[in-house]
């Protein structure tokens, strides 16, 4: 017997919930290069929403006035991280996806957030298997300006 496997839909209230709730977002593949995509939407999230970002990189750089920390499991105890914002290759946003299941119950990570262009399908059924949210290919500053009503 083979097994369907169900394709990830995002749903509207997730989305609306994360970014209209004051939060901290950690954000995977954010530095201080201005003119990446990352850096701009890491501003809107903080500037426009309100929300704290934690800049998440491999040089473990500072950005937007934030410490910056070269993985998830780096960011010091007592923090607390609500949504984890993957700016990474598809190819390797799996990696990510598992780290931030693993540190979810120290940090408190409630939800996965995979960027425009950035699909794992199985990466997205792990992180709801254990419980957290998941919003893939698509982009909070999109999903903010959409006239659903957010």
């Amino acid at each position: 017997m083979t097994q369907t496997r169900r394709l990830h839909r995002n749903d509207d209230s997730v989305i609306a919930r994360l970014l209209h709730t004051s939060s901290t977002w950690a954000v995977v593949g954010l530095s201080q290069n201005r003119t990446r995509t990352a850096y701009g939407v890491a501003r809107f999230l903080q500037e426009s929403l309100g929300h704290r970002v934690i800049p998440i990189h491999p040089r473990a750089e500072a950005a937007l006035g934030e410490q910056g920390f070269a993985r998830l499991a780096d960011i010091p105890d007592g923090t607390h991280v609500d949504v984890v914002d993957c700016f990474v290759n598809s190819s390797r946003v799996g990696a990510v996806v598992d780290q931030a299941i693993e540190q979810a119950p120290r940090l408190g990570i409630t939800a996965i957030w995979l960027q425009l262009g950035v699909v794992d399908q199985d990466a997205a059924q792990r992180a709801k298997d254990a419980g957290l949210s998941v919003v893939m290919d698509t982009c909070p500053k999109i999903e903010y300006s959409t006239p659903s009503g957010f």
